[in-house]
């Protein structure tokens, strides 16, 4: 199977980490000459297509990574059989906007942590081909319908404020004298404990929440704080903005 990556910018390069972690072939990968095409082809020994003509009519998956306001003119005109799958990581970007002709087309949404076989993807309608390229990046969460993938991608700006969070705690713990590495691994490795136990489990997250919520204690004290400072409204309303941003995109 030949893999087509259009539009190799930081997430495709990201994808492309993963992918060659994994033990994809370099080979049997195919990038379009343009973003940091030509200087990861030299890096990973990847080939290039002349084209995005070119890398459609050679590639069995076609990974799309423009951006959203790109998208539809990046894939119109192409060559496009109905043996292909598309796969678009644009936001977004609905599937009928996408005119790939007898194609197969998905969505997904990596997370720049496929570089290191992490990222949990959101991923709409279920396709095999597609899931032979996502399962290689982390686990695959596939959704019901359009609206539910819009819903789903808001996690990826909840990425970033996590990535954000992690940042001011371990600045926090470092300048009250802790050692900045130290500081920066405990509080990531925190996070990913956090979400591993929500993860694995089926215990309702109310319950395991109010496990560490003991009266008087820390969890509660900081709790009450954040909440006093209306933390849980700024996020929700952090949610509600990037997701109107979606609605609006996919509606043009």
């Amino acid at each position: 199977m030949i893999v087509g990556i259009i539009g190799v910018g930081h997430l495709a390069a990201a994808v492309l980490s993963g992918l060659l972690r994994a033990g994809v072939d370099p080979a049997s990968m195919l990038l379009s000459p343009r973003g940091q095409a030509r200087q990861l082809a030299q890096r990973w020994n990847i080939p290039l297509a002349r084209d995005n003509e070119d890398l459609v009519s050679r590639a069995d998956i076609v990974l799309l990574s423009v951006r959203p306001v790109d998208a539809p003119g990046a894939v119109a005109g192409l060559p496009w059989r109905a043996d292909q799958t598309l796969l678009s990581f644009c936001a977004g970007v609905p599937l009928s906007s996408l005119d790939v002709g007898l194609a197969h087309a998905v969505r997904a949404m990596p997370l720049t942590a496929a570089a290191i076989n992490a990222s949990p993807t959101a991923c709409f309608p279920a396709n095999l081909a597609a899931f032979d390229v996502l399962e290689k990046l982390g686990p695959i969460i596939t959704l019901r319908d359009e609206r539910e993938f819009e819903v789903a991608s808001v996690s990826a700006a909840i990425y970033g404020w996590a990535q954000d969070l992690i940042r001011q705690s371990a600045g926090w713990a470092t300048c009250q004298g802790g050692d900045a590495d130290a500081m920066r691994r405990l509080a990531a490795l925190t996070f990913v404990a956090a979400g591993r136990l929500i993860a694995e489990t089926d215990r309702p997250m109310d319950v395991l929440i109010g496990e560490l919520v003991t009266p008087g204690g820390i969890t509660e004290l900081g709790l009450d704080v954040l909440a006093r400072e209306r933390q849980p409204q700024a996020w929700q309303a952090a949610c509600d903005a990037v997701l109107h941003r979606l609605s609006e995109q996919a509606s043009t």
